[in-house]
């Protein structure tokens, strides 16, 4: 089981989407001096093609997310590039596993990841904020690269969560 309990991740939502713009900002300044590199890499999108509208959604999960982390309790190292490299390797390559198989299988092997992933109430935070913003059917270039840096921040949470003790 992961670190971010399902309450955590309940009021950490309920923080963000209570707070007003400077709190926001504050709130961004304190992820850039904890965690840089998961700012950094929501805010490198822009150079991959995400419009300021669409950004307003991968930066809003990583509000929730550092949130959630806080309120967890849990002392949190700092994200590495390397660790958001070999998180997102491992991501590309279920993705592309996925690819191959019949729908049927493909859904299994989906369910059984999201029951069996360490940070699920995070996962599932993520996969419906992005549902809720139509951007889980990846049309364009962009809205991929959106996706999978957002799915990788959960992945990169999991990973730094299980190697640290509370």
């Amino acid at each position: 089981m992961g670190v971010i309990t399902q309450v955590a991740m309940v009021q950490a939502a309920i923080d963000v989407n209570g707070m007003g713009q400077a709190q926001k900002v504050s709130l961004a300044d304190e992820i850039f001096a904890q965690q840089p590199n998961m700012l950094a890499s929501i805010l490198a999108l822009s150079r991959m093609g995400v419009g300021m509208v669409q950004l307003e959604v991968p930066l809003h999960i990583l509000l929730v997310t550092f949130q959630a982390m806080k309120r967890s309790g849990h002392t949190w190292p700092i994200v590495s590039e390397d660790l958001q490299d070999r998180c997102m390797q491992r991501l590309t390559a279920r993705a592309r596993f996925n690819d191959g198989l019949p729908s049927d299988l493909a859904n299994q092997v989906v369910e059984q990841f999201c029951d069996e992933h360490p940070e699920r109430y995070l996962l599932a935070f993520v996969y419906g904020y992005l549902g809720d913003h139509d951007l889980l059917r990846v049309r364009t270039d962009a809205e991929k690269y959106l996706l999978m840096a957002a799915l990788n921040l959960v992945e990169c949470v999991a990973f730094a969560g299980s190697t640290t003790a509370p």
